[in-house]
């Protein structure tokens, strides 16, 4: 029985993939902190091991035995996340996984990077796996995290490490305890619906086929590689639209434009920097809806056999585990 370790377990992406992996028959490790929330492994079979991904002795120990190390964790919610922390855990956090890795002879790493690491897409168009991350750290310093931890995983695999690494778009699905991508429902069906429509779009994909991607990955990826794993490419009227039908709500009817998200994001920026004032979004989030985050998920279909579900497939699975927890 193939072991793996899952990093940042407790999370979002890591707890839908240690339920991923028991299924397929694999032996699961969830690597998580004392203090943390087991809330998003509720019922699934997993071997505990304490530790974190800044602590290099107790990566060491976690691995002793694993074949296969999933590094899911990551502070994923940027936008709650000051600087510092962000690219302590994204950057060195990702340094001492490979190290241990490295270390226990791990037979292969798969690395959770992000579509974020690939940059942004000229408006309407998309991006593949050989794009280059072309923003300031300023700009996206949560997409330039991930852009510096995928060169990390490229100087550990020069030392000899197996690496894969998996590029997630926006992922929606359930055991999203945290609210990272399922804020949006959640918050849509608290206020009745969403007022704004914003002139963008976005890449999104179910947590399952991330998942299913992931596992691909480790089975069948090439080292070195990138996977983009995403579903559908949407403008934001279609993803909005979706949403309150979903949630039997009006959709949102006025649209915004481009320079009024702009200018809204720079305030946005200046009441949380200047005031301290706690907002759901940051600036960046504000001026992104502007722009078309759309990535080309082919090398995926082709090499890793990524047959993503609908986005409307995702959104209900979200929204029935979203209403049964009590979130909505």
């Amino acid at each position: 029985m193939t072991c793996a370790l899952v990093t940042g377990a407790t999370g979002f992406v890591g707890a839908n993939l240690v339920e991923a992996l028991s299924a397929r028959g694999w032996r699961v490790r969830a690597l998580h902190r004392p203090t943390s929330s087991l809330k998003a492994l509720a019922g699934l079979t997993f071997e505990a091991a304490l530790g974190d991904v800044l602590d290099l002795d107790s990566l060491r120990r976690a691995m002793a035995g694993v074949d296969v190390v999933f590094h899911v964790a990551a502070a994923a919610d940027y936008w709650r996340s000051d600087a510092t922390h962000l690219m302590r855990v994204n950057v060195d956090g990702t340094r001492s996984v490979l190290q241990a890795a490295l270390e226990r002879n791990v037979q292969r790493v798969v690395f959770t990077s992000s579509c974020a690491a690939l940059g942004k897409p000229p408006f309407g168009h998309t991006l593949d796996e050989r794009a280059t991350f072309n923003m300031k750290p300023t700009e996206f310093l949560y997409g330039y995290s991930k852009h510096v931890a995928e060169q990390v995983c490229h100087e550990f695999i020069a030392k000899g490490l197996d690496v894969v690494i998996v590029n997630p778009a926006v992922v929606i699905g359930p055991r999203d305890v945290n609210l990272i991508s399922g804020s949006l429902i959640v918050e849509i069906a608290r206020r009745g619906g969403l007022p704004i429509l914003p002139p963008g779009g976005v890449s999104v994909i179910d947590v399952a086929d991330v998942c299913a991607g992931h596992i691909a990955a480790a089975e069948q990826g090439r080292t070195g590689e990138r996977y983009i794993l995403t579903s559908e490419n949407l403008w934001y009227e279609q993803l909005f639209t979706e949403i309150a039908t979903l949630l039997q709500v009006e959709p949102p009817r006025w649209r915004v434009p481009a320079p009024v998200l702009r200018l809204a994001g720079a305030g946005v920026d200046w009441l949380r920097q200047r005031w301290n004032v706690k907002l759901p979004l940051n600036g960046e989030q504000v001026r992104f809806a502007a722009e078309t985050f759309w990535f080309d998920n082919s090398k995926a279909r082709a090499e890793l056999g990524l047959q993503p579900a609908p986005v409307r497939v995702a959104l209900q699975r979200a929204y029935d585990w979203f209403r049964a927890e009590g979130y909505l």
